[in-house]
């Protein structure tokens, strides 16, 4: 439904997305994550036909985003970061804006607009003027628009920036629930973002494309997956022998709490090591008072990633 070929975007000398391309198809929530300045929202503004590519282009539903704007674009809902919005309009009178913007007339309005309430709870709201709104509301009012038109498609520009807990999840929900039947893409410097709602990730960094997995494979590459922690009851110099003679333990490290040794015990390439432990310590008739694996961490890889010398200002 997505078709992203070869997007390159220079501002004066200055390249700021280099060349990226990828594809996604329906039932597909994207997150499209990298360093502030890394080109997401540059990205997803040529995508969306906002910004107009250096090279390459963009196909939505069949129809590319350079020759064939107005049919690509109506196949989008858009959320950009720092949504506008009229303020002394109600949620209400803005969505019926939007509503005749998109070409609808008649009873279609109310109804088009009854839906998008419901589907981003602004019910409560939908009265009052958006100046008057908390940033959450005024969020699922920008949201409302986005959807109004049932697009196949929503790309969405850091949604959950500067919300609270509560808010996000309010954010999240809406997302899941509408993923089925949808392609959603949005970028986002938010790393549990990708744990919550995606079942695909794509990592940028300086303008090109650094890693595009699921969310579970891209902790197999962090440093710390398969890491076990474990404390027993035991010497240090007993306990480090036994964990370094198992074949795929690569370090071993340990404090002494007493009689209690506590060890972070980590694998050679992300081998389970785990059962391995566990036999080790049963063999030696120890006690385990605590162990744990770790599951790894996509902030590990992201920092691996994208961590550059020059962490300065950058277009984004």
């Amino acid at each position: 439904m997505i078709n992203v070929k070869g997007l390159v975007k220079d501002f004066g000398e200055h390249r700021v997305v280099n060349h990226v391309s990828f594809e996604v198809d329906k039932g597909v929530v994207l997150g499209f994550l990298g360093p502030n300045g890394a080109g997401k929202s540059t990205t997803m503004r040529m995508v969306t036909g906002f910004v107009t590519p250096t090279l390459g282009t963009a196909e939505i539903c069949g129809h590319d985003i350079i020759t064939d704007p107005v049919a690509a674009r109506r196949n989008i809902g858009y959320l950009p970061e720092n949504a506008p919005a009229y303020g002394d309009m109600t949620v209400e009178e803005f969505l019926t804006f939007i509503a005749r913007m998109r070409g609808y007339s008649g009873a279609e309005i109310g109804e088009r607009v009854d839906r998008a309430v419901n589907q981003c709870f602004l019910n409560t709201v939908r009265h009052q003027t958006i100046e008057t709104l908390s940033k959450g509301y005024r969020q699922r009012n920008c949201m409302a628009q986005a959807i109004l038109h049932d697009p196949p498609i929503l790309i969405l520009d850091e949604p959950t920036d500067g919300l609270d807990p509560n808010q996000k999840q309010v954010v999240r929900d809406m997302i899941k629930e509408m993923a089925e039947e949808k392609v959603i893409i949005f970028s986002t410097h938010v790393l549990e973002e990708v744990d919550a709602v995606c079942n695909r990730a794509i990592i940028i960094s300086e303008g090109e494309i650094v890693a595009d997995s699921n969310p579970a494979d891209l902790r197999k590459r962090s440093q710390s997956f398969n890491m076990v922690s474990v404390e027993v009851l035991a010497r240090s110099d007993q306990v480090e022998a036994a964990f370094t003679a198992i074949p795929d333990v690569e370090r071993v490290e340990m404090e002494m709490d007493g009689d209690h040794c506590r060890c972070r015990v980590t694998p050679r390439e992300g081998q389970p090591i785990a059962t391995q432990i566990i036999d080790a310590i049963r063999e030696r008739g120890w006690l385990i008072t605590q162990l744990e694996t770790d599951n790894g961490r996509i902030d590990d890889v992201f920092r691996n990633l994208t961590i550059t010398e020059d962490v300065g200002n950058k277009s984004t």
